[in-house]
């Protein structure tokens, strides 16, 4: 042993003498630094309830829990975030996921309670101390567990787009989907707002592992249409993806699209084929559209013989004859029909109720009827000179160029109307080389066409008019002239939409070849004769039925345009479904 060793202890005894280094008060005395991860913070105004906290924590301290107060509501759970602090380890991870960036933490780390259930708390819904607190601990700028950018889908520029009507959208790849799917942190909020309600999160977690058959197998659970809703569905659920708040949502329609263009037809054929018990009992179905597809489908599987009576050579309704094929191609159409019609359904085409047919022998040999027949009558104008020649239908022109019929529509050409038709109308005009002005009598934020036709609209070089109220048509040598009213806006109090009111002094022309019409459509009932029509209940042209499709006549059931009002594919594919349960209730009760 050295010296050194043993002398050692002796040099501790000129610390006796030496000022102390402890703090005297060290509850009162030791604030927590400015980042110190102290006690959560939540502001529940921000908070949507996504549930991710619960999801990343690693020691199951956050459950999400209903607050007095906050409802469920269009992209909000109504779920709080409520913090177990005898599980909880103060990793943060929690704060750093935060969708929306409501949750924080103080640098309060003082709590002294001798009752162990008050460290179970709701953070932002119960006052405590450190509510107001601002130092401590939130995710630092530029820092993100999650990335706030969508993987970029790849498109034809618009100057390739308007040289032909090839498809716009070229899909992602497999590891640009799975790229994408990585983002999402399952909160399940899309699932509520799909009309559909597909497993969202499910097929999304499909992309994410590789397994295409299970991502597959969830999409026919809900939809039969998945090449069509992968590239024309509305996708109100990425309205609401809690990734959106702070970033851009997920890619859903994308994804889903990703998944069915990676099996082709025969494949499809042998995963969702299979046997199902027959009933013996019959269904009819008038329209082969959306609504009437998906309908036919699920009454398939559940055992009863299907007859869809279509009115065209072809199925596919509004989305084949409404819907041009740079953002439809038909063969994906024939994709999704041929798969439902390999199944064993019978489709007659060319047959068309109320005029080859009866609809009174249909509702006498059937067990039950369906019927989906969207919106086919044009709305008019009403205005003078809407009746000269020159003056096209929106519907009428999508309509002739899916059959293939040569359109003449000149050099220059206008369209009324604010709507995807209408957004149809003129792209397709583009493409056929005229030079477009679209004219729509509210403002661009209020068009009901979706956000993505109208931005693609202005990048093919449609010339937009807003607040352009139309007057009267006159011919103008071998033109058309419109005379146009500039329109204010006048506010019409809380919750309503501003009304345009024309402006006296404000008259304008504008000259073209063509003008197309696209201000929207009606129903027509008329196939359903006088004797059923009198019988069924209406409400402003909709036919009404219950939570099931089921009219007033019980062995009747609707869906689609004629009954929602969202008018899109995805919820006429949910009307199809809703109602295949309601007639199988219907037949099996009685």
């Amino acid at each position: 042993m050295s010296l050194k060793d043993l002398i050692s202890p002796f040099y501790v005894w000129k610390r006796a003498f030496s000022k102390p280094y402890t703090t005297r008060k060290p509850l009162k005395e030791r604030p927590g630094a400015n980042r110190y991860r102290g006690f959560h913070k939540n502001d529940l105004e921000k908070c949507i309830g996504c549930g991710s906290c619960e999801m990343i924590c690693q020691n199951a301290a956050i459950d999400m829990v209903p607050v007095e107060g906050i409802e469920t509501q269009y992209s909000d759970s109504g779920l709080r975030p409520k913090i177990d602090y005898g599980r909880c380890c103060w990793c943060a991870l929690c704060v750093d996921i935060c969708t929306t960036g409501s949750l924080t933490m103080s640098n309060e780390y003082i709590w002294i309670n001798s009752d162990a259930d008050v460290f179970r708390f709701v953070p932002g819904n119960e006052n405590k101390t450190w509510d107001t607190v601002e130092p401590g601990y939130q995710r630092s700028e530029g820092y993100e567990l999650l990335d706030k950018a969508r993987v970029e889908m790849k498109m034809l520029s618009p100057e390739e787009s308007i040289q032909s009507f090839l498809e716009m959208v070229k899909g992602y790849a497999r590891e640009e989907a799975e790229k994408e799917a990585m983002r999402c942190v399952e909160c399940g909020l899309c699932i509520a707002t799909c009309p559909a309600h597909m497993n969202i999160p499910g097929y999304i977690k499909a992309v994410r592992e590789g397994d295409l058959a299970k991502g597959i197998e969830l999409l026919y659970e809900t939809n039969p249409l998945p090449a069509t809703c992968g590239r024309i569905c509305t996708h109100r659920c990425e309205d609401v993806c809690s990734l959106g708040v702070l970033g851009e949502p997920i890619a859903i329609r994308w994804l889903k699209r990703f998944l069915i263009d990676q099996i082709d037809q025969s494949e499809l054929k042998q995963k969702i084929i299979s046997d199902y018990p027959e009933n013996g009992k019959k269904v009819a179905i008038i329209g082969s559209g959306p609504g009437g597809l998906s309908a036919a489908y699920y009454l398939r599987k559940l055992g009863y013989r299907i007859k869809i009576f279509e009115s065209e050579e072809k199925a596919g309704g509004m989305i084949r004859y409404g819907v041009p094929e740079y953002r439809m191609p038909y063969d994906q159409l024939d994709k999704d029909i041929e798969t439902i019609l390999n199944l064993g359904i019978e489709i007659e085409y060319n047959r068309k109720v109320g005029a080859d047919l009866d609809f009174r022998k249909v509702y006498d040999d059937f067990d039950a009827v369906f019927f989906s027949t969207g919106l086919t009558v044009p709305y008019k104008l009403e205005i003078e000179g809407e009746d000269l020649n020159g003056v096209l239908d929106g519907l009428d022109i999508l309509e002739k160029f899916t059959r293939g019929i040569n359109l003449e529509l000149g050099k220059k050409v206008a369209v009324i109307g604010g709507g995807n038709v209408a957004m149809d109308a003129a792209r397709t005009a583009r493409r056929l080389g005229a030079d477009v002005t679209l004219l729509y009598r509210r403002r661009e934020e209020d068009m009901p066409a979706d956000a993505e036709e109208i931005q693609e609209s202005h990048n093919e070089g449609v010339k937009f008019i807003t607040q352009a109220i139309p007057v009267k048509l006159e011919k103008a040598g071998d033109q058309l002239k419109l005379i146009w009213n500039k329109a204010e806006m006048v506010d019409q109090g809380a919750g309503k939409r501003p009304r345009p009111v024309p402006l006296e002094d404000e008259i304008h022309e504008l000259k073209m070849d063509n003008l197309i019409s696209a201000i929207g459509q009606g129903p027509d009932y008329s196939f359903l004769g006088e004797d059923i029509s009198n019988k069924l209940k209406f409400h402003r042209y909709k036919v009404i039925t219950n939570e099931y499709g089921q009219t007033s006549l019980l062995k009747i059931f609707a869906g689609g345009d004629i009954v929602n009002s969202t008018a899109d594919a995805i919820s006429a594919i949910a009307d199809g479904h809703k109602a295949a349960k309601g007639i199988d209730y219907f037949l099996n009760r009685n």
